[in-house]
């Protein structure tokens, strides 16, 4: 006779959070609110911290709702890949129906907030990274193209033009180089970790770089990319957005990327893509926490 404790299925509340991606979730915040704070000269007032909160608050109701969708769409290859089983979608645990008004009551309730409460530029901004995301990017993209990840980069680099836009009502060449920085970042980001995922993403029948152009070339690519990278990170500290504290930082986490990006090309192991893809969480992290101080202190 087994003692072993049956292990409970999630809350359904659990669930339905699962769906929204909350790690993913959480950075595409955090890179708007830089992107807020960064337009605002000085410290800001009380209103613009409510608008802040707000437009937070809205961005985070999108965003979620555009992971749920691709949950739904995805399920078929998730529960086919180790990394994704356990999706709530994947596993069954949530219908389609539930997934789906999820999904829509998420994405009204956010647009709803951020046209009434902070501005219509804002709304639409975030509803066409939503479409570029959950339609574009997951139904036709994804499967279709190795380069997915950089065209479909371009919804993932919104957050900060959404912040940007939140509290200025505009787009400006400010906020586009913040959205380049993340745009050039995306690829060996997610390149690193399709290297020691290729046989996950080979078994769901996805064209990721790795499955379709082999290793040793999707090693050059990473490599290749953290040097642009390194250069439009130096963007800010050239246009005027930042001082020699943010500058000294770009260059040392620059540096760390391409080092990692060197060693994955010269001398491969799925540990070291693993490091290079923990890395690379760290090197945008960080660099725009250093926007963020830089801001503030000069």
């Amino acid at each position: 006779m087994s003692l072993a404790a049956p292990v409970s299925a999630p809350s359904r509340a659990a669930q339905f959070y699962a769906l929204t991606k909350p790690r993913v979730v959480q950075l595409i915040v955090f890179c708007a609110l830089i992107g807020m704070v960064l337009a605002i000269p000085g410290w800001p007032a009380l209103d613009q911290w409510v608008l802040i909160a707000v437009a937070c608050v809205g961005i985070w109701l999108v965003a979620g709702a555009a992971a749920a969708f691709n949950c739904l769409v995805e399920k078929g290859i998730d529960a086919r890949m180790k990394r994704t089983a356990w999706r709530p979608t994947a596993k069954g645990q949530l219908s389609d129906a539930q997934a789906l008004g999820f999904s829509t009551l998420l994405c009204a309730a956010g647009s709803a907030l951020l046209y009434a409460w902070v501005n219509p530029l804002t709304m639409w901004l975030t509803l066409a990274t939503f479409v570029g995301y959950a339609v574009v990017y997951t139904l036709i993209l994804k499967p279709l193209t190795p380069q997915n990840i950089v065209i479909g980069g371009a919804s993932g680099a919104m957050p900060p033009v959404l912040g940007w836009a939140a509290v200025t009502g505009q787009v400006t060449p400010e906020s586009l180089i913040l959205f380049l920085i993340i745009f050039l970042w995306t690829p060996p980001h997610f390149w690193a970790l399709a290297l020691y995922r290729v046989e996950d993403y080979r078994q769901a029948g996805l064209p990721m770089l790795p499955v379709t152009h082999g290793n040793e070339f999707t090693r050059l690519q990473v490599f290749l990319y953290t040097l642009v990278l390194f250069a439009g990170c130096l963007l800010p500290f050239v246009f005027g957005m930042s001082s020699w504290l943010y500058l000294v930082a770009a260059v040392a986490l620059g540096l760390g990327f391409c080092f990692y990006g060197f060693r994955l090309w010269r001398n491969y192991s799925d540990a070291l893509a693993r490091k290079t893809f923990r890395f690379s969480l760290i090197h945008l992290s960080f660099l725009f926490a250093a926007l963020l101080v830089d801001h503030y202190l000069f």
